[in-house]
């Protein structure tokens, strides 16, 4: 099963955090932000659809998210648990920790946003620049 979700890129994604990524709702991104690596999403954690949601609170469920941007791909492989809430509105977050809050999607990921190649952040750069997370859950 697979679910997608489209952001915005934004003049201040850095894409430099070691040990998270994170897309947003929101239009706004500081510097600081510097585990985002879009804005403008069409929805957080909240709005995930049922299904999925079951899906990632299967103990042992294998998560892959795939951002898409430009024709680049960045796949992230990380881990679903029973304890994810999945109630924040407006972020999507996935953790090399075992970490988990309200915009926790996954933990125990292979990558965070540091990995993600300079093109793509690139890409992501400029606020007319549309991409997709897919979020698939085995």
């Amino acid at each position: 099963m697979e679910f997608e979700i489209e952001f915005s890129g934004h003049p201040n994604v850095r894409s430099n955090h070691q040990k998270t990524i994170e897309i947003t709702k929101s239009d706004h991104l500081t510097p600081s932000g510097d585990c985002i690596v879009g804005v403008c999403a069409a929805l957080g954690c909240a709005g995930l659809p049922e299904d999925i949601k079951a899906r990632l609170r299967v103990p042992g469920s294998h998560v892959r998210c795939t951002i898409t941007v430009g024709g680049y791909e960045f796949v992230v492989r990380g881990e679903g648990h029973p304890d994810l809430l999945l109630e924040d509105a407006e972020d999507i977050v996935m953790r090399k920790s075992d970490y988990v809050c309200p915009r926790t999607l996954a933990i125990r990921c292979d990558k965070a946003s540091d990995m993600m190649p300079r093109e793509m952040v690139a890409l992501l750069r400029d606020p007319r620049m549309r991409g997709r997370l897919a979020i698939a859950v085995d």
